[in-house]
């Protein structure tokens, strides 16, 4: 077994699970709440079950799946779960999914009664090598991603690779997108593995170096003051993407296949912007097309997109803020691009789908 120090906690890496059965036994908790969406009860609950046949004495709390449902409404209806349940300042929640319920979960117990004890056992590949690290907790409001929300550290997080034998190969494609983001700003290496992994066979090593490079970053900045907002590069324009397409498509688009149009146009404004080779801007998009397909938009909604870019958390005194590359494995922050550039980056991305 593996572990990871973070800010105060362990990230362990444990296909037995047996390092929560311990953390458990060794606390004095009041009560457990395990908080689920209705796909992690199904296929995650009975795995935690089997691993710790001595846990019998909890509660489950379940939500819908889907991004859609990451927001304030079913926040208070898990608050008031909370309340009918009894528990108090001395309750555990263990938070079982995917990056919506250990979003929404973190945020949950983080706000409870002024915040009581949680830990993060992350069921997808996007949750086990982003959301669940890191001590960002939050909801979506009104489609901006995470407008709402704590920094608040989780007591642990467990990361379990048979999680991940109940997702398709689309999920399985959302969270490499975040793997090979890590390789961008912080590891050249990782980002050349990432070009010749298929993604139905990733090596869990891959999981822990990418852990490790987000690990490294938020121990400098936790709070996102500086190198931290590294960790956006993509996200700016890929969030806007996410949220238009959550209130417009009926097949929305998951996380990395958002983010992974935003390392696109975010490449084209690196190499604009910040020394980019036209070498390396080319190997990144040829990337992501040969992996994520294209996404068909018009340029009717880039007036929709920068409306909601505008009120991403990066930005300041009104001007829309990017983490950029400078080279593959080199990134920097604090990037303000301007309205025509950022159209110009969108309509880069739709030449390049011709192409």
């Amino acid at each position: 077994m593996q572990t990871i120090d973070s800010l105060g906690y362990k990230v362990y890496f444990d296909d037995t699970l047996k390092s929560l059965e311990s953390y458990i036994a060794e606390k004095a908790y009041s009560q457990i709440l395990i908080f689920v969406d209705r796909n992690t009860n199904d296929q995650c609950l009975p795995v935690l079950q089997a691993s710790l046949p001595d846990l019998v004495d909890y509660d489950v709390i379940e939500i819908d799946p889907g991004e859609e449902n990451k927001n304030i409404d079913f926040c208070i209806g898990v608050w008031k779960t909370m309340l009918d349940f009894g528990a108090d300042r001395k309750a555990l929640m263990i938070n079982l999914g995917g990056g919506v319920v250990t979003d929404m979960g973190g945020f949950a117990a983080s706000t409870y009664k002024r915040g009581i004890d949680f830990v993060q056992i992350p069921t997808t590949l996007l949750s086990q090598v982003d959301a669940s690290v890191g001590g960002k907790t939050g909801i979506d409001l009104d489609n901006v991603k995470n407008i709402i929300g704590t920094f608040t550290q989780p007591q642990a997080v467990f990361i379990n690779p048979k999680f991940l034998e109940s997702l398709d190969q689309r999920q399985m494609a959302s969270g490499f997108a975040e793997i090979i983001k890590h390789g961008l700003i912080q590891d050249k290496e990782l980002y050349m593995t990432c070009k010749q992994t298929d993604i139905n066979q990733i090596d869990p090593s891959l999981v822990y170096r990418s852990v490790e490079i987000k690990n490294k970053v938020i121990l400098t900045d936790p709070h996102e003051q500086g190198l931290r907002k590294i960790l956006n590069f993509g996200h700016t324009i890929g969030h806007a993407i996410e949220g238009y397409s959550l209130l417009h498509d009926t097949n929305a688009l998951l996380h990395g296949e958002a983010i992974a149009i935003g390392m696109i146009c975010e490449a084209w404004l690196s190499h604009k912007h910040t020394g980019l080779s036209k070498a390396a801007l080319d190997d990144v998009t040829e990337m992501f097309l040969s992996r994520y397909g294209q996404y068909s938009y018009s340029t009717s909604i880039y007036d929709e997109l920068i409306a909601l870019m505008k009120n991403d958390k990066k930005n300041e005194e009104g001007k829309i803020g990017f983490a950029l590359l400078k080279e593959i494995g080199n990134a920097t922050y604090n990037i303000f691009i301007g309205e025509e550039d950022i159209r110009e980056a969108l309509d880069y991305y739709l030449k390049s789908c011709k192409q």
